[in-house]
């Protein structure tokens, strides 16, 4: 049976409390789960992004979960002035906007926890 509805993205950070910071300034988005539960949920649309701590005692392979480029974009209309509104808010925009060869933009942003996120303009209809 095929499956295609999204239901969450992890991003696995090692301090909760400044990623909660991040998160609520980049997503804007209602959370739904408090920090003390030792992960955040955010409502994004249909689909929900879980931030999850690992500890710093967590073996290899979990602590390798940190820090690293995630996979995940979030849509904006304009990517730039995006950029420049979290720049204001004290979010890293580690890679500029750029326009791809498919004809979108892409930015990254990363993290307190070292993980990179994208913002993604996509073109016009």
């Amino acid at each position: 049976m095929p499956v295609s509805n999204l239901s969450a993205v992890r991003i696995f950070v090692d301090d909760l409390a400044a990623a909660a910071g991040f998160y609520d300034r980049l997503l804007g988005a209602p959370m739904v789960a408090e920090p003390d539960l030792g992960f955040l949920v955010y409502g994004c649309g249909p689909a929900q992004v879980v931030i999850e701590r690992v500890d710093a005692s967590a073996d290899a392979e979990d602590l390798g979960l940190v820090g690293r480029f995630s996979g995940v974009s979030f849509a904006v209309g304009d990517i730039v002035a995006a950029c420049d509104g979290l720049r204001g808010d004290g979010i890293e925009v580690s890679g500029a906007p750029a326009r791809q060869s498919w004809g979108g933009w892409l930015a990254t942003l990363t993290d307190p926890a070292g993980n990179q996120v994208q913002l993604v303009q996509y073109p016009p209809d």
